[in-house]
């Protein structure tokens, strides 16, 4: 997905960065842009303070979708997606599934062919699992709402 690469591109990292390297390069970046470096030029400040919102922003999302962040909370994934699902949508290859338990994941980069065929089986969920849950990356979007 495209977000991802260019979250990954913007605090220079690879996929296979782990919490402490992101954290690293996320502090070193944040010194860097951060708005009062730059209190004598306000054209610069305003650059700062942009850059300052998409460095935050893209930590937090590839820290949300670190394999690390996921195997944490990986019995409580396994235990919400064996939950019905109770709503999804789908944009942009980006699938949302809202389930039963009150839980919601973000699935990257799911193809639009799966997402068809998806809606077209007998079983949503059944498909789900084979199909889905195990392999795109994904995300919590309720830990994002509870921690925000």
């Amino acid at each position: 997905m495209k977000k991802i690469v260019d979250y990954r591109k913007l605090l220079n990292v690879n996929e296979a960065a782990e919490l402490q390297e992101l954290k690293t390069v996320y502090r070193s970046l944040v010194k860097t842009w951060h708005p009062d470096k730059f209190h004598d030029n306000a054209e610069l400040k305003l650059e700062a303070e942009e850059k300052s919102k998409q460095i935050i922003e893209a930590y937090h999302f590839l820290v949300s979708i670190a394999p690390e962040t996921r195997n944490q909370s990986l019995t409580d994934y396994n235990v919400t997606t064996a939950s019905a699902i109770t709503d999804f949508d789908y944009k942009s290859q980006v699938l949302t599934m809202y389930f039963a338990d009150g839980n919601s994941y973000e699935y990257f980069d799911v193809p639009k062919a799966v997402y068809i065929k998806m809606i077209n089986s007998d079983s949503p969920g059944r498909f789900a699992r084979r199909h889905i849950f195990n392999n795109y990356v994904y995300r919590s979007l309720s830990k994002l709402v509870a921690s925000a």
